[in-house]
């Protein structure tokens, strides 16, 4: 059976994390250009929306900032079964502000024995090598996550990094209204029933946007942003209008929601946009007879 082992360090180290300030997170492992990670903050993930940065390349990990050891946990496994946890072997850091730092998916082998009886852990701190410990089936990269524990939602950590280099290009197409368990597409069809309706485009499998765009006849119907998550017991959701969850951000593996517009009779023109973590729009827009 899977056994877990966890060393955690004392309440009154992290009582005394309020006296931290906050600052920029540095790289957790070799820094990379911004369109090479493996998965984005946000994206379909196993069936779930994921609330971790991949990277792409195997490398040493280390502490973004200084911070307090919580927990490194260790994965074992005996001779009959496997049973990976999502972040396999991993360390925690918890910072001021009420942040904090996970790193999952290092090789147990590279994990410092001085680790498991340090409480501080200064920025660089090397945590060990990324290896096949977590749930990336095949992959040997770090899983890197950021948590606001005040609220328990977890923050996009590219808000935190360092950018370097272009952003992937973001794709508008195959847009799709659904309403009424009724799809559109708006390739084919422009005139519609009135009534609310989701708006989808084709998600991509590695580019993310930082922010998504409605807009029906110059109003801003929703927007949905991905600078955090929001985390409700096991449920993430993406806030937009309305918390968004998995259901309905990635009703199949196909679709991305853009948000939710509500169409009027009459001649209404649909603007949808994309933005990245840099500020670049990609848009489009619909001319759209409504009955």
């Amino acid at each position: 059976m899977k056994r877990k082992s966890m060393f955690v360090v004392p309440l009154l180290a992290l009582l005394l994390l309020a006296a931290l300030p906050l600052r920029a997170f540095d790289w957790p492992q070799d820094e990379v250009m911004s369109d090479t990670f493996y998965s984005y903050f946000g994206q379909l993930r196993g069936g779930i929306i994921s609330t971790s940065l991949i990277f792409a390349d195997t490398s040493d990990i280390k502490a973004a900032d200084n911070g307090y050891v919580v927990a490194v946990i260790n994965e074992y496994d005996d001779d009959s079964v496997f049973f990976p946890s999502a972040l396999g072997n991993a360390v925690i850091l918890a910072h001021g502000d009420n942040l904090m730092t996970v790193y999952g998916n290092i090789d147990k082998e590279t994990i410092p024995a001085s680790l498991y009886d340090t409480e501080k852990a200064a920025a660089g701190t090397v945590f060990g090598s990324s290896g096949n410990a977590g749930w990336q089936q095949g992959r040997s990269s770090l899983e890197f996550q950021t948590i606001d524990t005040a609220n328990g939602n977890a923050i996009n950590p590219r808000v935190l990094m360092p950018r370097i280099g272009k952003e992937l290009s973001l794709s508008l197409s195959g847009i799709t209204l659904e309403g009424k368990g009724v799809r559109y597409d708006l390739l084919v069809q422009r005139t519609l029933p009135a009534g609310s309706y989701r708006v989808y485009r084709q998600r991509q499998s590695v580019a993310m946007p930082y922010k998504t765009r409605v807009v029906v006849n110059g109003i801003v119907a929703d927007e949905i942003s991905y600078d955090q998550l929001i985390q409700n017991g096991s449920v993430v959701y993406a806030v937009g209008r309305k918390n968004y969850p998995k259901e309905a951000l990635y009703p199949d593996t196909r679709l991305q929601l853009l948000g939710e517009v509500t169409l009027t009779p009459g001649k209404n023109t649909l603007g949808i946009a994309l933005t990245d973590i840099l500020g670049e729009v990609t848009a489009t827009s619909y001319a759209l007879t409504i009955y």
